[in-house]
Formats: structure tokens, C-alpha cells, sequence
């Protein structure tokens, strides 16, 4: 119970830190190509992985790992997922984004039971069910049809859910935390810093601090994000980290003053109390199992 109530502490942390980077990420994206913000920002975060390794001592030791091909694997998808949800907040809604980010859950139950053998319960799929309806809900009218948008958010959204498994696999073998920070980000560094030559426009100091403050809150959520899927299943911590939409509805009241409507608040309770169903659902059986 100690370590689920932990975990969606640390997710609900998390949704706060993303929903602020996204935040960020919205109101850059069309001033900069993908290359330039994801080689400043990631460089940065790599400058506060190292500067929090050193501080724990040995660099090697606070960043070597053993589950090397994992880590490789993660790295790639992080990429891949960075570029997919860079792309698509730059050409979709909050919502029609937010709306493939619903589907991450799903996309972590199907995935769990395969590559971590973790099945998912039937009172789970039922929770997941309830959740993706609340997204439903989120959408203040249907969007239909699909445009190249969309298509850069479903491959942020199944890279992102892979790399989250790749990253609770990772963890329930070595506690490396910023480790799973370091390497995905020198792998985004690298592979955009190819390109960086080609799009750099220059940037005033206003925008560097945006940079910077995404770097922060990103390097921070990923921390978070890696502690918490080291205590839940990936299938459980993904609906939690639907939260963010709460979020972003506190930003876009406080920020920008648009008051959400009947069906936002409608759909934030139903995701809120699925992923609350989900903690439940993981924590008692451990409960009745210490019982007997």
C-alpha cells in the first residue's frame, strides 16, 4: 500500500512538471524547428543529470547500467517520441494531443503483459475503459477525420508508452535513476545536434529562459517518472499521469483565462477516478495477500 500511494504521489508530481514543460513546448514549438528546441533543451538537461551525479559521488557509478541493450532501446524511443509530440504540438489543439496521451494507458496494458508479464486484472481494464471515456469527455466537440498532426501524436504516444515500459524494466532490475534521465537525452542531443546546423536561428534571451525552464521541468518529471514507475506497474501509472490535463485546465484558467466547460470537468473525474481505481486495485491485492 506504502509503495502504490508513493507511486501516485510521484505520478501526480510528474503530470504537474510535464503539463508546465508542455505548456512551454505550445508556446515555442512555432518559433523554432524540432532539431534546435530538442538539442538546446536536451543539452541542458544533460548539464543537470551530470551536475546531480556528481553529488552523489562517482559519475560511473550514478550513471553506468547494466541492462545496456534496454537502455539503448529506451533511448531510441524517447527520440522517437520526442520529435512525435514536438511535431504534433505544433500542428494540433491541446486537446486532440492530449487525446492520444488518453490512449497511453492502453497502449501500456497491451504492452505490459508482453514485455513485463504483467496482466492486467479484469477490474483494471474496466478502470482503463472508464478513464478512456472520460477523454472522450475532455474534447469539448469531435474532431473528425485525421491530418499528418495526428500521425506524429500516435507515434509520440506508442514510443512515449514503450519507452515508459523499457524504463520499468530497466528498473526493476538497478535503481538508476538518472541514468534513465542521462542517456535518452544524450541520445535526443546527438542524433538532433546532426541537424542543428541547418535550422539554427538565432534566439534572444527571453526564449533561452523558456528553454531553460522546459529543461528543468522536463529533467524533473523524468526523474519522477522513472521513481514512480520503479513502485506501479506501467499500466497503472499511465492513467495517473492523465492528471496532467488538470493541469493544463489550472493553465489555461490562471494563464490564459479560459474557463473549462461542463464536459472538461466531467471528463477530469472520470480520469482522476480511474487512475485512483487503478492504485486500489494494485495496492489491496498485496493487502489481502500479507493477510494470510
Amino acid at each position: 500500500m506504502r509503495a502504490a500511494l508513493t507511486g501516485a504521489a510521484l505520478v501526480a508530481l510528474y503530470t504537474a512538471l510535464i503539463a508546465a514543460a508542455d505548456g512551454i513546448t505550445k508556446l515555442i514549438a512555432g518559433s523554432y524547428a524540432a532539431p534546435q528546441f530538442l538539442a538546446v533543451s536536451s543539452a541542458l538537461v544533460l548539464l543537470f543529470a551530470l551536475g546531480a551525479a556528481r553529488r552523489q559521488g562517482a559519475l560511473r557509478t550514478a550513471l553506468g547500467v547494466q541492462s545496456r541493450g534496454t537502455m539503448a532501446l529506451r533511448s531510441l524511443l524517447t527520440v522517437l517520441a520526442a520529435i512525435g509530440f514536438f511535431q504534433a504540438f505544433r500542428l494540433l489543439p491541446f486537446a486532440d494531443v492530449f487525446l492520444f496521451i488518453g490512449l497511453m494507458p492502453l497502449i501500456a496494458a497491451a504492452l505490459s503483459g508482453v514485455a513485463l508479464d504483467e496482466p492486467v486484472r479484469p477490474a483494471a481494464w474496466l478502470a482503463l475503459a472508464l478513464g478512456a471515456s472520460g477523454l472522450l469527455a475532455l474534447v469539448p466537440e469531435g474532431r473528425a477525420g485525421g491530418n499528418a498532426g495526428h500521425v506524429w501524436a500516435l507515434l509520440g504516444a506508442v514510443s512515449g508508452t514503450a519507452s515508459m515500459v523499457a524504463a520499468r524494466a530497466i528498473a526493476r532490475r538497478e535503481r538508476k535513476p538518472l541514468a534513465q534521465v542521462f542517456w535518452p537525452n544524450l541520445a535526443l542531443a546527438l542524433v538532433m545536434g546532426v541537424a542543428l546546423p541547418f535550422v539554427w536561428q538565432p534566439m534572444p534571451l527571453a526564449d533561452w529562459l523558456w528553454v531553460a525552464g522546459y529543461a528543468l521541468f522536463l529533467f524533473g518529471a523524468r526523474f519522477v517518472s522513472v521513481e514512480a514507475l520503479r513502485l506501479l506497474p506501467a499500466y497503472v501509472a499511465t492513467p495517473l499521469m492523465n492528471l496532467q490535463f488538470v493541469w493544463m485546465v489550472g493553465i489555461g484558467v490562471f494563464g490564459f483565462g479560459e474557463l473549462p466547460g461542463v464536459g472538461a470537468i466531467l471528463g477530469a473525474a472520470l480520469v482522476i477516478g480511474s487512475g485512483l481505481w487503478l492504485v486500489a486495485d494494485e495496492a489491496l491485492p498485496a493487502r489481502r495477500r500479507l493477510r494470510l
